[in-house]
């Protein structure tokens, strides 16, 4: 005979089976909707790095408009591809989707270096010799007046370099530096065009733009203003028609400034673009993080100011630093390099490049005329305790395509923001 209370050990059973079963369901229902998720997620990077892909293997201007289509011709694989410039480089977005489902981001894009057209140095032909002395090192692939590369005896210092000159092969210059590019220089000149849209600069401590979003830009117009106590982060456009003052107390990321004049203060330290029309002076012990970039484009002749880019002592900069002018001047445009100034990339001086008391170029030079000041006299076409070193520089170093030494290979520069 079954007693009574047997009944309730398999209510008690069941209860527990039922509870487990249920467990079991519900385990694998959730474990359904993560591997779907997951499988979607890994679907959805898949499009976005062949969107990518498309991006850096595609001309900019087949981009410069948003192009959505299916990679496979399925609306399940869509992407949304746009390029944009962004200063001397390019900003791309890529967006893919599939129903609700979104995954975008944007990165900055440069060019790889053309190995053919990479030198440690570019001379143009004048009819003189490039002069070393003291521990003056050239290491890379020279181009160099057909008068060649002699030691010289200057301020009491002989040559102590190698005895090569040139660590590398030297070949003939031109009577002109190998042109930029034409359309980059029109587009950076555009800059200024763009009008006032942002009324509260003045009442924050910190502007960051989405590249996402609409660019903004802050014009201070005619007014002589001064950056300072102020973050200003991704897709922001200063520009001023006048004098613009940049204190270390302001922090730049991937910000572009244009202006007439650009004076940069003591210890700043960031990563921007600055580009101006007239001058860029920045004062000792700046540094500028990669990739940053300073420019002194001349658009229209002016035979009073001489355009020029001081850089003071100990600063480095990770980047380039050229100067342009559309119709050569008797006043050549001038990049002044101070004392214990590093420069890890480029410097191209459609003009004059002076050295005060030697220099350090991890990269190259490209340059109508070097300029050494001594005590008593300014020298021309002489290098003096000055090293100029190809090898110095990473090889992950990417360049600009406004430069004659780009490849037409595009890769990612910095991943700049991902939704």
């Amino acid at each position: 005979m079954i007693r009574a209370s047997a009944l309730y050990i398999v209510i008690v059973i069941a209860l527990v089976i039922a509870v487990l079963c249920s467990s079991l369901i519900v385990a694998a229902y959730y474990y359904k909707l993560q591997y779907q998720k997951k499988f979607r997620y890994d679907e959805l990077t898949s499009n976005l790095n062949s969107g990518i892909n498309i991006l850096l293997a595609s001309d900019s201007i087949a981009y410069k408009s948003e192009k959505k289509f299916g990679l496979y011709g399925t609306d399940a694989d869509t992407v949304i591809l746009k390029k944009t410039n962004w200063g001397v480089f390019e900003v791309g977005f890529c967006k893919a989707f599939i129903q609700t489902d979104t995954l975008k981001k944007t990165l900055m894009i440069a060019n790889k270096i053309d190995s053919l057209k990479w030198a440690a140095v570019y001379l143009i032909d004048e009819d003189r010799p490039l002069s070393v002395s003291g521990k003056t090192m050239i290491r890379g692939d020279a181009f160099v007046p057909k008068a060649g590369v002699k030691e010289a005896y200057v301020d009491g210092k002989a040559y102590q370099g190698d005895k090569r000159l040139v660590i590398g092969n030297k070949h003939d210059s031109e009577r002109t530096l190998p042109e930029l590019q034409s359309a980059k220089l029109a587009q950076i000149k555009g800059l200024k065009s763009y009008a006032y849209t942002d009324t509260s600069f003045y009442h924050r401590d910190t502007i960051s733009n989405s590249f996402f979003n609409p660019t903004l830009i802050i014009n201070f117009k005619k007014r002589v203003e001064t950056i300072h106590d102020i973050k200003l982060s991704g897709n922001i456009i200063v520009l001023s028609d006048t004098t613009l003052i940049i204190e270390k107390t302001a922090m730049l990321n991937n910000v572009i400034v244009y202006a007439k004049g650009i004076s940069v203060q003591e210890g700043f330290n960031g990563k921007c673009q600055l580009f101006a029309s007239d001058s860029i002076g920045v004062q000792r012990d700046c540094v500028f993080a990669y990739p940053s970039c300073l420019c002194v484009l001349r658009f229209k002749s002016n035979k009073a100011v001489q355009a020029r880019i001081n850089l003071g002592e100990n600063t480095i900069i990770n980047g380039a630093v050229f100067t342009y002018e559309k119709e050569k001047s008797q006043l050549q445009t001038l990049i002044d390099i101070g004392k214990n100034v590093k420069i890890a990339g480029q410097v191209y001086a459609q003009g004059l490049v002076r050295f005060n008391n030697g220099g350090d170029i991890a990269g190259s030079v490209f340059t109508n005329r070097f300029l050494y000041q001594s005590t008593y006299t300014t020298f021309e076409n002489y290098l003096i305790n000055t090293r100029l070193d190809v090898k110095g520089l990473s090889p992950y170093y990417l360049s600009s395509s406004l430069f004659p030494v780009s490849g037409k290979k595009q890769k990612i520069l910095q991943w700049l923001e991902s939704n």
